[in-house]
């Protein structure tokens, strides 16, 4: 499902709402918000999709350019106030931006050198960017999710930067309980007709999810568990 900015009353509900139970997504907005709001200057959105965190920015002292593929409308994002590239090459000049924003998009570069080194290119020397990628995420947009990338990796990808922080998203007790609800939804809304007699176990079941997201959400907000097994990083 595309992830949409909270431009209405529905769309907050369905932006904040939903990370309740998507804790990707939570995990990406957690460190987002810290970042995003102090942006100061010109700000690139790469692959930006709908531009869901632009709300973010402070639009009196910023200017947004998003950036995403020409066939983007292909996986259901139907932006115009963007600029297609080709996935690797970035349209602007060099030294461009202040600040640059890549949420989940790497994995899906074949390419994804050229466009870490394209991201150098156009940045300018002090400015600041946040990446992150999945670490523990289903194989989605299909065929176009190449690649998982581990710490050990992401230092080098990124080693033409000054400085690169790469951050774990949560542990594997978030990563466990985050399977655990893909599982649960996955089986309440059956794709075959056969299965949708074990609905009412999954219904029974609820409660023991309800538990399991609260264990998450704890563990989220201390920090319990390995990182060696997290929901993703942050760059």
């Amino acid at each position: 499902v595309n992830h949409t900015p909270p431009a209405s009353f529905t769309g907050k509900i369905k932006f904040y709402g939903r990370m309740l139970l998507d804790l990707q997504i939570l995990t990406i907005y957690r460190d987002i918000v810290k970042t995003i709001p102090s942006f100061k200057g010109n700000v690139l959105d790469v692959g930006c999709g709908q531009s869901p965190y632009t709300f973010l920015l402070n639009t009196n002292n910023t200017k947004y350019f998003g950036v995403d593929i020409v066939d983007a409308d292909k996986f259901d994002y139907s932006n115009s106030d963007i600029t297609p590239f080709n996935g690797e090459d970035i349209p602007f000049e060099d030294e461009k931006f202040d600040g640059l924003i890549c949420t989940e998009v790497l994995e899906h570069v074949q390419h994804y050198q050229k466009l870490i080194d394209e991201m150098h290119r156009v940045m300018k020397t002090g400015g600041t960017g946040i990446i992150t990628i999945p670490w523990s995420a289903r194989y989605h947009y299909i065929p176009y999710d190449f690649f998982r990338y581990t710490p050990s990796s992401l230092k080098t990808m990124f080693s033409k930067f000054n400085e690169a922080k790469i951050k774990n998203r949560g542990t594997d007790i978030a990563n466990i309980a985050n399977k655990v609800i893909v599982l649960w939804f996955r089986n309440l809304l059956p794709t075959q007709i056969w299965k949708w007699i074990f609905v009412p176990v999954w219904i029974a079941l609820s409660p023991i999810l309800a538990i399991i997201v609260l264990i998450a959400h704890i563990s989220l907000l201390l920090n319990l568990g390995s990182d060696n097994d997290p929901l993703g990083y942050t760059i």
